[in-house]
């Protein structure tokens, strides 16, 4: 008769003796154990509340050989459990359409406008000035005018030429600021270098600075107090919400500092969101060209969240991004397509490397662009209101 060295192992903890494995030896007639290689094994289980463990009676001249073979299968296990957990993680990024929430923002929209025309208002007006004849700008004005008409809101477009006057602009703003039946006002940047941006977007009157420019409307959103927003940064923040992302406490990286998207954005996401105008309640980082890359590396993998604002195609790579942070690209860059000639149209981001490590991401085109506009209309409508308020 052979000794028996008994071992007492727990299943709790002992990885090899799991039922679940998908690498298990032959299975024993006892339920819940496996039979090992090379040992003819008599097994007696006692089960309690807490922890269950299997006796196992090995025969002394098999212990050697016994415990070889749990040493490899544990290996083996181990080997594939960190395998399982990698691949767990890396996922796709979920792919938040600008086109799809800018419908939904339409249906909204459209409700409000036949709201105040059914009380006996008049229908929400939306005057466009442009200057110039530059391909982009003409695009960006038609698809404004497009998405007026669509949502129930009369429009109109004044072009002047690009050698047209400072002066002559700034008569032209001043008799549609007078005219009662504009409700919102913008000029369509970018201007002329003989005209100076600044001095046309205060020219807008506040209340009907549909683009949200006017110093007195970035002021006040300095101060966190109700005004026109930046339709851009209004549409980032918008889309923030509906995707269900969690900004409270955040880190946020803001790649870029204009004055009429970058910052704006940083100042919607930073702020109390128990304020008149609520904000995101995030810890905000704002980099520019200055930022040296290895720099922008240490703030972006620390950054929950990523706003590419920048006007650099490619700047966020994949390398740069956190597991699971999401990434708006705001970027609007037409390059050349080395294989048809043509010029197409490309964010900020490395969208394709970007989204198997992300959990949120935005596609440049039907991202931001999209939800721009409608959140351009959004204003227009708050301006008729304000202006029947006041």
């Amino acid at each position: 008769m052979c000794r028996l060295l008994a071992a007492q192992t727990d299943i709790l903890h002992t990885p090899v003796l799991s039922p679940c494995l998908p690498f298990s030896p032959v299975h024993a007639n006892t339920r819940g154990a496996h039979a090992l290689p090379d040992a003819h094994i008599n097994m007696a289980a006692s089960i309690s509340p807490l922890r269950s463990r299997i006796r196992i009676c090995i025969p002394l001249n098999a212990h050697y050989h016994c415990c070889h073979a749990t040493l490899r299968m544990r290996r083996k296990y181990d080997s594939q459990r960190r395998h399982l957990h990698q691949s767990a993680t890396r996922h796709a990024a979920v792919v938040i359409s600008g086109t799809e929430m800018a419908r939904q923002l339409h249906r909204e929209i459209q409700r409000d406008v036949e709201e105040l025309v059914a009380q006996g208002n008049m229908r929400p007006h939306l005057g466009v000035i442009l200057v110039g004849d530059d391909p982009a700008s003409r695009t960006y004005v038609r698809n404004k005018t497009r998405a007026a008409n669509i949502l129930g809101i009369s429009s109109d477009t004044v072009v002047r030429p690009s050698s047209a006057s400072q002066e002559e602009l700034l008569e032209l703003i001043d008799r549609m600021n007078r005219d009662w039946r504009v409700s919102g006002l913008l000029v369509q940047l970018p201007l002329p270098e003989h005209i100076n941006e600044r001095a046309v977007c205060n020219a807008i009157a506040p209340e009907k600075d549909v683009d949200g420019f006017h110093i007195v409307n970035i002021g006040k959103l300095c101060l966190d107090q109700r005004s026109m927003v930046p339709a851009t940064p209004a549409a980032v923040w918008e889309m923030i919400k509906r995707a269900g992302i969690d900004t409270v406490g955040k880190n946020v990286l803001v790649a870029g500092r204009s004055k009429n998207v970058g910052m704006p954005i940083a100042m919607l996401l930073h702020t109390d969101r128990n304020h008149e105008r609520p904000g995101g309640d995030a810890t905000v980082t704002i980099a520019h060209r200055c930022t040296p890359r290895e720099r922008l590396k240490e703030l972006t993998s620390l950054a929950d969240i990523i706003i590419a604002a920048a006007g650099v195609p490619g700047l966020i790579t994949a390398d740069l991004v956190k597991e699971g942070a999401a990434v708006i690209d705001v970027g609007i860059n037409r390059i050349q397509d080395p294989k048809t000639g043509k010029l197409r149209l490309i964010g900020d981001v490395d969208f394709e490397g970007v989204k198997e490590k992300a959990g949120f991401i935005t596609p440049v085109p039907g991202g931001v662009g999209p939800m721009t506009v409608a959140m351009l209309m959004k204003n227009t409508v708050t301006a008729a209101r304000n202006a029947l308020m006041h």
